[in-house]
C-alpha cells in the first residue's frame, strides 16, 4: 500500500510539473504577439517600449486601462480586448520576469 501510494505521488508530481510547462508555454505563446512592437521577450528596439523587467501590477494596470479604454492607443487597445484578465495577468508576469 505504501508503495503504490508512492507511485500515485510521484505521478501526481510529474502531471503537475507537465501542466506548470504547458501553462508557461501558453503564456510565451500569448506573449509573442507582443514582439512586434515590444521586441522580443520584451526587449523593445529604440522608439518603443521595453515591458522585459518592468513591474508585473504596473503592466498588468495598463494592460487594463487600454482594454477599458482608459488609456488612448493606436492598437493597442484592439489587441487587449482579445485577451482575458487572467491571460492578461499572466502576460505581464511573464515580461516582468524577463531580463531587461
Amino acid at each position: 500500500m505504501v508503495k503504490t501510494m508512492k507511485w500515485l505521488t510521484a505521478g501526481a508530481l510529474c502531471a503537475a510539473a507537465v501542466g506548470a510547462q504547458a501553462q508557461v508555454n501558453q503564456v510565451r505563446v500569448w506573449a509573442a504577439a507582443c514582439a512586434n512592437c515590444h521586441g522580443t521577450e520584451g526587449r523593445a528596439l529604440q522608439g518603443n517600449e521595453p515591458l522585459a523587467g518592468k513591474d508585473k501590477d504596473e503592466l498588468y494596470q495598463k494592460l487594463m486601462d487600454f482594454k477599458s479604454g482608459r488609456k488612448p492607443a493606436t492598437i493597442m487597445h484592439q489587441l487587449s480586448k482579445g485577451y482575458s484578465d487572467a491571460q492578461l495577468k499572466d502576460i505581464a508576469a511573464y515580461f516582468a520576469a524577463q531580463k531587461k
